[in-house]
């Protein structure tokens, strides 16, 4: 029997930033047009949650 693939996991992934992965902290950055540092302290104030991050780096 073949395993299909579940969406278990992906909202929550989603909904957070991984202020030590760099491709999700460039793109967090490009999205925000902040620099790699700026993403990352904002990480570091505010927590992983994406929607925090991009207050904090105030969304353009």
């Amino acid at each position: 029997m073949a395993s299909s693939a579940t969406t278990r996991g992906r909202n929550q992934d989603r909904a957070k930033v991984a202020g030590g992965q760099d491709h999700e902290v460039k793109y967090e950055g490009g999205k925000t047009g902040a620099s790699k540092t700026e993403v990352k302290t904002a990480v570091k104030s505010v927590g992983n949650s994406r929607t925090k991050v991009e207050d904090k780096l105030g969304k353009k």
